[in-house]
């Protein structure tokens, strides 16, 4: 089995695709698919790349897959303080300032935070400041119990909440970092690994204090670039009157 041909494969089994299913979707035959999985054919990068798009391949995981079978990346990976990236992060930054007085925060593929607006602040008072010094990874900030465990009444089900989501991710980039932080946040004390733990209203509440927030995730439509494809903005909004109220004062 070649190299890409491995990863190809690994990609398919990991969407819980058979190769006829897979083919048929990329518009190739079965067979041919198989001859690229076993190295007996060699892909194009054509081939890669559209097989990568029907198995939803994070950018990152597609620049891997063309440099196995020996091609150039496809998609550029920009530092984050590069110029290039400055006006997107510029008008990034205004999207947050924009949230206010809702808290909200920019986070990159492993929950390391980027950028918050003041906002935030509600969340981060009385934690640890260890846990305050970059870089921040926000799981970490929100179940450790020098964080903001103590504070979040309904910490089982948001503990479980974050497990789940953790895993979800995990499994959609096959990145090693997640599944480690993961098992780092499951360790913590303080609430239940319970799958059977379920909230009762239409979304998964944080309970922070005397104050409740649902969160809304949002992401850039059509990114060209790893780093950008990697980032995400939390936004958490008020789940109830008394939250908004609480906020608008």
């Amino acid at each position: 089995m070649s190299a890409v041909g491995g990863l190809l494969r690994e990609w398919r089994t990991g969407r819980r695709l058979s190769q006829l299913e897979l083919s048929a979707r990329a518009g190739v035959s079965a067979r041919h698919l198989s001859f690229l999985e076993t190295g007996r054919s060699r892909p194009t990068r054509e081939m890669i790349l559209r097989l990568a798009e029907e198995l939803s391949v994070p950018l990152r995981s597609r620049n891997e897959l063309l440099l196995a079978a020996g091609f150039a990346p496809a998609y550029g990976e920009t530092a984050l303080d590069g110029p290039p990236l400055a006006t997107v992060l510029a008008a990034l930054r205004d999207v947050l300032a924009g949230h206010a007085p809702n808290p909200a925060l920019l986070v990159d593929r492993h929950w390391t935070m980027v950028d918050a607006n003041t906002a935030i602040g509600r969340f981060t008072a009385g934690c640890a400041g260890w846990l305050l010094e970059p870089p921040v990874n926000v799981l970490r900030l929100s179940l450790h119990p020098e964080g903001m465990a103590p504070r979040i009444r309904n910490l089982d089900e948001w503990r479980a909440h974050v497990l789940h989501r953790l895993d979800r991710q995990a499994a959609a980039t096959a990145d090693p970092v997640l599944r480690e932080l993961r098992a780092e946040l499951a360790g913590y004390p303080g609430g239940r690994d319970d799958p059977a733990v379920r909230p009762d209203g239409l979304v998964v509440p944080l309970r922070l204090d005397d104050l409740a927030f649902f969160s809304v995730t949002s992401v850039l439509g059509t990114p060209l670039d790893v780093t950008l494809s990697e980032l995400a903005i939390e936004t958490f909004l008020p789940a109830d009157a008394a939250t908004a109220a609480a906020l608008r004062s």
